[in-house]
């Protein structure tokens, strides 16, 4: 995988599929990385897709936070470019989803759709936010463990074959990247701007998420007029790992039916 050179950061990019089919951009949610991914992309093999690590994240650069919204976004859209990509289904995780609904606001030319999975316009709140990275800074991301899971895949998070691996990939996140983007998700409210979206949108919300419980999720679609709502059952906040192939045929629909193949 290569890392794209940019003046100020380094980021870990794959760009996979054949050239000259349409692009699909993946953005992976908090204290995970793009390997996230993996079984989903190797159910799409006709799309042209993206992914990358993001700031703070797997082997991309972690410079110091707090990290602002607008510098995660503008991340995405230097991707793009580099990759010379446009007119993209952007699909976006959690954290990868607020990055997702910003760059569609401000760049219309880069996003055709969107896929919002787990995700909505504004998660928790400043004050839980705090609390959590206070706690990550004093102590690390151990500390908070147990709980993330727990919100990820429900009560019996622990039963889950995904589980282990899950728990390294947030581990292995570095401390001040998973502080910075944490900041990020705090500082954010995207209800007003994603209101005004207008283009092709299906959310996916997990029926086990506690991250981003499914009436969240829908409470963002209903902000965009004409969006699609699915819910997967026996899934929680990382869909595409506990269910890939229920979760490629979402996509695969998705895009078919706005004619992105």
């Amino acid at each position: 995988m290569p890392l794209i050179f940019f003046p100020d950061l380094r980021l870990n990019a794959e760009l996979s599929g054949p050239a000259s089919a349409p692009p699909v951009v993946l953005l992976h949610a908090l204290g995970t990385n793009l390997r996230l991914w993996d079984g989903v992309v190797s159910l799409m093999p006709r799309h042209r897709i993206l992914r990358a690590d993001m700031r703070g994240h797997g082997l991309s650069d972690v410079p110091p936070g707090p990290y602002a919204m607008g510098a995660l976004i503008h991340d995405v859209e230097r991707l793009m470019a580099h990759f010379a990509l446009s007119d993209a289904v952007v699909v976006g995780l959690s954290i990868g989803g607020m990055v997702a609904q910003g760059l569609a606001t401000k760049r219309l030319d880069l996003v055709r759709a969107m896929v919002l999975s787990n995700t909505a316009a504004r998660i928790g709140t400043p004050a839980q936010w705090q609390t959590r990275i206070a706690a990550v800074q004093a102590d690390g991301l151990e500390v908070v463990a147990d709980a993330t899971l727990e919100r990820w895949f429900g009560r019996r998070w622990r039963d889950l074959p995904q589980m282990p691996a899950c728990r390294a990939m947030l581990l292995a996140t570095p401390v001040q990247g998973w502080i910075g983007a944490a900041a990020a998700i705090a500082g954010t409210d995207f209800y007003t701007p994603t209101a005004a979206l207008t283009l092709p949108t299906l959310a996916i919300a997990g029926a086990n998420d506690g991250s981003t419980p499914p009436d969240l999720v829908k409470e963002t679609a209903d902000l965009i007029r004409g969006s699609r709502f699915a819910l997967l059952r026996g899934a929680g906040h990382l869909p595409m790992v506990e269910k890939p192939a229920d979760y490629a045929t979402l996509l695969t629909e998705f895009l078919e039916s706005i004619g992105h193949v």
